[in-house]
């Protein structure tokens, strides 16, 4: 069954992502548990799911930034400490935005990467589609690009 087409929404907030993460060259993009997930350096540090975004940050904060507005847990029942859904009044402004971002990545290097899967015996015939790869945008071009998922800047 193929998957459902993407929403002009969820496409503009990936692209943001995609902007604010293009200084570096250690990202990878690739699907998660039907979000579309970014890896930095190999962990899973932002991801998007519809108009939210996934924000991976330290776990000893759990308790501070579940009492934020606009966001919830992952796992309410505590299994995924550190990780928060943050709603569209979350990031709005270019400062919520900011602080998201860049919380994420202050954590990224303290994360602990996920083992690899040991593989599986190869499945005949099908091959996967290569994902396509996004343009490299300038650390400076990237910071002064205004992005339509903000309703104001601050």
């Amino acid at each position: 069954m193929p998957a459902r087409p993407l929403s002009d929404e969820t496409l503009h907030l990936i692209d943001a992502v995609r902007t604010a993460l293009a200084h570096r060259s250690d990202v990878e993009e690739r699907p998660l548990f039907g979000t579309h997930a970014f890896f930095v350096d190999g962990k899973m540090c932002i991801a998007v799911k519809g108009e939210e975004l996934l924000v991976r940050l330290p776990p000893d904060r759990h308790g501070e930034l579940q009492e934020m507005q606009n966001t919830r847990e992952l796992s309410p029942g505590g299994g995924m400490k550190g990780y928060f859904w943050v709603e569209p009044n979350g990031y709005a402004t270019r400062a919520q935005w900011t602080y998201w971002v860049d919380e994420a990545l202050a954590y990224n290097p303290l994360a602990k990467a996920t083992p690899p899967r040991k593989a599986k015996a190869p499945v005949a015939a099908k091959k996967a589609p290569v994902p396509k790869t996004p343009p490299k945008t300038t650390a400076k071009a990237a910071a002064s690009k205004k992005h339509s998922i903000f309703e104001a800047d601050d």
